[in-house]
């Protein structure tokens, strides 16, 4: 229940035309598979895609590096990231944009695209 009521909370601050100051901030970290997708499509790390436990397919957020400001418009097509304290899970090309590739991980700020 306490998941269910998180998620809805989650998902009623991004589709809300949140502004920046209210976006939900937290780690990220990127991956680059070329597995299936939980929404079913083909892993593609050279797209702008992500892994969100709980916004629905197809959802196109803003993700900004808190670390350096740079931005990128990501469409989530899969599921994760299963690593506690992580937020989204961001394809390579979406961590080139943000600038931490080497880093693996870093501190996001994200909103409704």
């Amino acid at each position: 229940m306490k998941a269910a009521v998180t998620a809805a909370a989650l998902t009623a601050v991004l589709f809300s035309g949140a502004t920046p100051a209210s976006a939900q901030c937290g780690s990220a970290s990127w991956y680059a598979l070329y597995s299936q997708t939980a929404s079913g499509e083909q892993m593609n790390p050279a797209e702008l895609t992500a892994a969100h436990r709980t916004l629905p397919f197809g959802t196109k957020l803003k993700v900004t590096n808190q670390r350096n400001g740079k931005s990128v418009v990501v469409r989530i097509n899969d599921r994760g990231p299963f690593i506690k304290g992580r937020m989204i899970d961001l394809s390579k090309a979406a961590a080139k944009k943000l600038g931490f590739i080497d880093k693996g991980v870093t501190k996001i700020c994200m909103a409704k695209a």
